[in-house]
């Protein structure tokens, strides 16, 4: 959550970027929380720092507007209509789930560290493990879920003759993304605390975050490099080869015989929605290299920011931008590619129509929403 302090000769190591968690340089003793400022000056009452603050407020709460209503409509469509819960929408639906239960828990809580209390913690420790490891996991969950589509999306278009992932193989693979997110995090909270650090003389403030004891440094390198490696230089690269294949496919492929409306259609839809897949991986590696990459500098490099005024404001911009990464999420495939907004309004005038109207109503609903063919948004998503 916060600004994790070391300590020079019995440093305390530095949580892993994917905690979504500031640290200082671990050769930093618990006074230099402030550093580099004065000895009487406070960084949360400078003006860089109100500044960040604004902006890091003004994410959270789109955040927690986005994601939050987003996708709960999402959420709740899939739930009740059966035309939409096709393989690559349940798929998503853990996006939508683990942004979900961020906005509404973690988001809150984040809000209330770093702009209400300015860098303090007053929830215990149980809430600082708990927020800090949802995080976690709601991360690796998204980077998991991002690699399935995209693996989905290649073997349906290259590989088109091949058997299509049943129902069975895709809960596998759901539950697959959700259990190795869920063991991977553990670190995350098990090495969570809360310290307290005298700021000024007469203030102190609550660090929440991750602190590696200093005889397991070693062992904090090899965990934060796995985790670089599996839930980001990894996921990318596979992503980037599965959108360069089927791209070479879609645009620059002759199709044999004669192209039908209908055949022309199905390449137009497969098209856009690959361009929106590629979209969406790049705002991935745009949001969050910074932070992975800041993390690096911070956690191997500490001396480069020794000298650096506005080391901690800066470092929580660049996690302001990571996390905004799930708005994006969001919005391209949620609202706009799944078209889920018109499904949400259908239930909204099902459950406000007379009561006397109602068997006529849903049976309509139901005609639409899973005998009629879909839409082709609906359908550009699924493509099959």
């Amino acid at each position: 959550m916060a600004a994790q302090p070391g300590n020079t000769t019995f440093a305390p190591n530095v949580s892993p970027a994917q905690d979504h968690t500031s640290s200082l340089p671990f050769n930093f003793s618990y006074g230099d929380y402030d550093l580099p400022l004065d000895e009487e000056e406070d960084m949360t009452k400078t003006r860089t720092f109100f500044a960040a603050k604004i902006v890091i407020g003004v994410a959270l709460a789109g955040i927690m507007l986005v994601c939050g209503v987003g996708n709960f409509v999402f959420i709740a469509a899939l739930a009740r209509y059966k035309k939409l819960r096709n393989l690559t929408n349940l798929l998503i639906a853990n996006l939508a789930i683990s942004d979900f239960l961020v906005a509404i828990i973690c988001c809150p809580f984040e809000m209330d560290y770093y702009v209400v209390r300015q860098l303090s913690w007053e929830h215990g420790h149980v809430l600082c493990a708990s927020v800090n490891y949802l995080r976690t996991v709601s991360l690796y969950v998204s980077t998991n879920a991002l690699l399935a589509i995209a693996i989905d999306r290649y073997l349906a278009i290259v590989h088109p003759l091949k058997p299509r992932m049943n129902y069975q193989t895709a809960a596998c693979l759901i539950a697959l993304v959700w259990v190795v997110s869920i063991l991977i995090a553990i670190p995350s909270a098990y090495f969570t605390t809360e310290t307290v650090l005298v700021i000024v003389k007469s203030q102190e403030k609550i660090f929440c975050g991750q602190i590696w004891p200093v005889d397991q440094q070693l062992y904090y390198k090899s965990y934060f490099l796995f985790i670089f490696g599996v839930e980001f230089v990894g996921p990318v690269l596979t992503m980037t080869l599965c959108y360069a294949r089927v791209s070479r496919e879609l645009w620059f492929k002759a199709v044999p015989g004669f192209q039908t409306e209908q055949i022309r259609k199905r390449l137009r839809c497969r098209r856009k929605t690959v361009l929106v897949l590629m979209c969406v991986l790049t705002a991935y590696v745009l949001c969050w290299a910074p932070f992975y990459g800041f993390s690096i500098v911070r956690d191997f490099f500490p001396t480069v920011f020794v000298k650096e005024k506005h080391y901690l404001t800066a470092f929580y911009v660049v996690e302001c931008i990571a996390m905004s990464n799930s708005m994006i999420n969001t919005v391209c495939f949620v609202t706009v590619k799944n078209n889920t907004m018109k499904y949400f309004k259908k239930m909204l005038l099902h459950h406000w129509q007379p009561s006397h109207h109602g068997s006529k109503s849903s049976a309509d609903l139901e005609l639409k929403t899973s005998g009629m063919p879909a839409t082709e948004e609906v359908d550009c998503i699924r493509l099959k």
